[in-house]
């Protein structure tokens, strides 16, 4: 019995102690009088769990900065400042005073920034585990946040309402306010601006939702989603949809000193996640290539006056052209000046024998031409910039030439712009390359003496006669020859190389055909020296439109591919005028066939080709050596072989992308009711067309019928993909699924393929998921959120 009643005292205490110890676990109140002061050794005020911690910080030789930062990470992130645009010196301090005030002074005891709690009853302070720095009352209301005025960072749970905003450091070490802001308005738009720096106003957009009149707040959750919603609360916009593991996972929302807004993670502890690197990862950025986003009027661009934005996976890489230099090798922003000096005017038509060109191949700075020609040849453009002493580049592409005069804004570099930049140079000028991302200060005296000595050596002289001479005679050569040679060796590529006349036996004289496409016909061929392998001859028409282009495409792209859910390219014929590929023969045809002939195939098999499609999709977009745009998604394009495995076929329209590209301006692509809105839109073209297209296929595989079918009785049921949102939205998804009692018994499952469908064909790029992401939601490794309804495009393009 006493033991029962000590079991029943021991239980009552602690049920009472229980809301102190979780209060006590979520913040430690730091009582009024308490201080910190800017010293080497770091004091600091931790949260319960010693996650954030706020105090101050030495920044470099330059002073001390009053933040608050991850504490258990090795770098130690600073997601928030108080006094960014003005670091003060060691023996400055902070103090919470006795009347509730938080006030930061400089060492000489003047006031440099104060918690604007003035005339409220501060009890005390806390750092939470939140990240949030809170002055609260005695009833735990929180009086001043630090969350109400974020710097660059916003962390799960806070929110940003109207007028809320972000600024971009100036540089990765400088936590001043810099040249870039995230910030959704008082009408309600989200946008990501340029600004007019070093003033804070708006320059210009690259970033927008849209949402005048209906946004109200940017919502960081815990789960790792940020969206914007209503008043009412409903989400119109899907800034990051990430599934994040709070418990294995730190994670934070930053707008970067570039000007991208990156939602990334870190790992809590090495051990957390196998295969994680214990550093911030990006999970989404926006926009996913700035180069191409920032295109003001006004302003310098995404990399500054003068200088070159290219993008890879790790964001913008900013150069100089030829014969220009950073101004600053820590803040490469600020743009490339001019190592020569300009041409001069008074003496413009003697002074064009000093100067040449030096070419720059797919590179172009948009706006500012002085000068505009059409239809005019490059040696005209190079002749109208040399002479004219205003003139410092021109850009030459298909017969248009632009003239341009320093500074020059918004240049890019990337293999879609086509044509060449012609940058005018001193025929004495160093340097000869341009300088790119990882320039060194060098001296310039020393490498014009190298020069110097380089070009008195007649040995050198000669050196370059010689290979002027071998560059024109190949050129020559190239120019006169009228026939494509044939291939002997693909450089990267293991595929055989075959005669015409060893294709045309194999294919019995090209009689047993497979399919017809716009620019070719596929032919059934059976190798007689490879064990009478059955193969798909592929013959591309020799005068069509693009067919010279879809060669070279389909070599690039198939012969560098290995996957499994993807067709083997096996050989090729460029002989003369014919050009033909050869292919793995798919013995049960195409997911088209499958999917809408007189037998409807079995739920678990759909399922699995629509699996096997979003991996080899994924493989093309993020895991082979060169990033491919399929852009011609649908049921005829997705063979199947013995076993029904998915395999994703016809190369042809594919747009090929470098690692350190991710989005291209091309001519309409794919196939009607396939085709994404931006297409149409003369939008950059991203993966996200192919996302789209796999989402209206999605639909079709799921349900076992067309996109469209101007047959049917209702024509509410006519576009398939309006049908099966209003099925989902009124939760009637029985209908979508008439003799099919296998899916009938898997509904939900059928319903989560539904809402990953709709969430592919958002209107809006941004809102659909990647590949990897798509994948994953099929897989079950992260949860399928609720989609918005897709847009009235779809009835507009039928």
């Amino acid at each position: 019995m006493m033991a029962s009643a000590l079991l029943c005292l021991f239980c009552f205490f602690l049920i009472i102690l229980l809301p102190c110890t979780s209060l006590a676990q979520t913040s430690t109140n730091i009582s009024l009088g308490s201080s910190l002061a800017a010293l080497n050794d770091n004091l600091s005020w931790p949260s319960p769990s010693g996650e954030f911690a706020f105090g101050f910080r030495q920044i470099g030789k330059d002073g001390f900065l009053l933040a608050i930062w991850f504490n258990k990470i090795p770098d130690r992130t600073i997601v928030w400042s108080a006094n960014r645009n003005d670091l003060v010196q060691e023996g400055s301090k902070v103090d919470l005073t006795s009347d509730g005030m938080l006030v930061l002074r400089n060492s000489e005891g003047g006031q440099v920034w104060s918690a604007n709690s003035a005339g409220t009853e501060v009890a005390y302070a806390a750092m939470l585990d939140t990240g949030n720095f809170v002055l609260a009352n005695t009833n735990s209301t929180n009086l001043w946040e630090s969350f109400d005025v974020p710097t660059d960072t916003i962390l799960p749970t806070q929110t940003l309402n109207q007028n809320g905003k972000l600024f971009a450091r100036y540089t990765e070490t400088n936590y001043s306010q810099g040249r870039f802001q995230f910030i959704l308005q008082s009408d309600g738009n989200l946008l990501l601006y340029t600004t007019r720096f070093p003033l804070e106003s708006p320059n210009f957009a690259y970033y927008a939702t849209m949402t005048m009149g209906t946004g109200f707040q940017v919502v960081f959750n815990q789960s790792g989603s940020i969206y914007l919603t209503a008043k009412n609360g409903s989400i119109l916009n899907m800034v990051s949809s990430n599934t994040v593991s709070m418990k294995n996972f730190y994670q934070k929302a930053t707008l970067e000193y570039d000007g991208i807004l990156r939602h990334s993670v870190h790992p809590k502890s090495n051990g957390s996640s196998a295969g994680t690197p214990p550093a911030w990862s990006p999970l989404t950025s926006e926009p996913s290539d700035i180069c191409f986003r920032v295109e003001g009027d006004i302003g310098s661009g995404a990399c500054g006056y003068n200088s070159l934005c290219s993008y890879n996976d790790k964001g913008p890489v900013c150069q100089c052209p030829y014969g220009y230099s950073f101004i600053d090798l820590n803040d490469k922003l600020k743009g490339c000046k001019q190592n020569f000096i300009s041409q001069s005017c008074d003496e413009a038509s003697s002074e064009t024998n000093l100067f040449y060109f030096q070419e720059m191949q797919n590179t172009k700075w948009y706006g500012g031409d002085y000068e505009q020609f059409t239809s005019v040849q490059e040696d005209w453009c190079r002749q109208s910039c040399l002479g004219d002493c205003f003139c410092a580049v021109a850009v030459f592409n298909n017969g248009e030439c632009l003239k341009k005069r320093i500074p020059f804004s918004n240049g890019r570099m990337n293999p879609s712009i086509g044509g060449k930049a012609l940058i005018k140079m001193r025929k004495d000028s160093p340097p000869l390359t341009p300088e790119g991302p990882n320039a060194k200060k060098k001296d310039n005296s020393t490498m014009i003496l190298i020069g110097s000595v380089l070009l008195s050596s007649s040995g050198f002289l000669n050196l370059v006669l010689l290979l002027t001479t071998y560059l024109i005679v190949s050129r020559i050569y190239n120019k006169n020859a009228g026939v494509i040679q044939a291939y002997s060796v693909v450089p990267g590529v293991n595929v055989k190389c075959f005669t015409y006349e060893e294709l045309n036996e194999a294919t019995n004289g090209f009689k047993e055909e497979l399919g017809r496409g716009a620019f070719a016909t596929v032919f059934k061929g059976v190798l007689a020296f490879e064990n009478r392998k059955c193969v798909a001859v592929k013959r591309l028409d020799t005068i069509v439109g693009e067919n010279e282009l879809e060669f070279k495409a389909e070599m690039s792209a198939i012969g560098r591919t290995n996957h499994r859910n993807l067709v083997q390219l096996l050989g090729f014929c460029n002989e003369g005028q014919h050009r033909l590929l050869v292919y793995e023969f798919m013995s049960k045809g195409s997911l088209a066939s499958f999917l809408f002939g007189e037998s409807r195939p079995n739920w678990y098999q759909r399922r699995q080709i629509a699996l096997g499609t979003a991996r080899g999709l994924l493989y093309l977009h993020e895991e082979c050596s060169m990033q491919i745009i399929h852009c011609d998604i649908k049921p005829q394009n997705i063979l199947l072989d013995d076993s029904l495995t998915a395999r994703i076929s016809d190369f042809g329209l594919a747009k090929l992308l470098r690692t350190d590209q991710t989005r291209t301006i091309t001519g309409i692509r794919g196939t009607k009711g396939y085709v994404a809105p931006e297409w149409f839109k003369s939008l950059p073209i991203t993966m996200k067309v192919d996302v789209y297209s796999y989402g209206i296929m999605l639909l079709e595989i799921v349900c076992c019928r067309k996109k469209y079918e101007a047959n049917i009785e209702d024509e509410d049921q006519m576009l398939l993909a309006d049908w099966a949102y209003e099925c989902y939205k009124q939760k009637k998804l029985h209908l979508l699924l008439e003799n099919d009692d296998e899916a009938m018994h898997d509904i939900k499952k059928m319903e989560k393929y539904v809402m990953i469908a709709v969430w592919c064909i958002q209107e809006d790029p941004s809102l659909r998921p990647t590949m990897k992401k798509v994948t994953q939601m099929l897989e079950g490794t992260v949860e399928v959120s609720v989609p918005p309804g897709p847009s009235s495009f779809i009835s507009s393009v039928f």
